[in-house]
């Protein structure tokens, strides 16, 4: 693989890395207002009065589509992209999947963002 030129500066970019592509996953679910949504259900109990398939701590995705206005394909999706970028973590019992919030997928976040805050005042690494 040879290495691309940044068009600023002329210096060559380096290849991603794992990290780099799980930034990357990071800030494509959260570029998405549904899936902020969903997140915001999640880290605020959205689904503890729903006594048809949901706790305080987990929320089914049949929630999601109805407070959110969404069909079942779309929730999916959305879920989908959650999952992979490690911010919910799902388990299925019997009809319904459970979603739960990743505490350690937020603090992800929060790193990636400090880091980026770092950078604008000069601490970039």
């Amino acid at each position: 693989m040879s290495a691309q030129t940044s068009s600023t500066k002329g210096s060559p970019i380096a290849a991603p890395t794992l990290e780099d592509e799980r930034a990357d996953l990071l800030f494509k679910a959260l570029a998405s207002k549904p899936r902020r949504e969903i997140l915001t259900l999640l880290a605020t109990h959205g689904g503890k009065d729903d006594s048809r398939c949901c706790s305080p701590d987990e929320v089914c995705a049949c929630v999601f589509a109805e407070k959110l206005g969404l069909g079942a394909p779309t929730v999916s999706h959305h879920m989908k992209t959650l999952l992979d970028a490690g911010l919910v973590s799902a388990e299925k019992r019997g009809l319904w999947v459970y979603y739960r919030l990743r505490p350690e997928g937020m603090d992800r976040v929060v790193s990636e963002l400090e880091g980026l805050g770092a950078c604008v005042t000069g601490a970039c690494q």
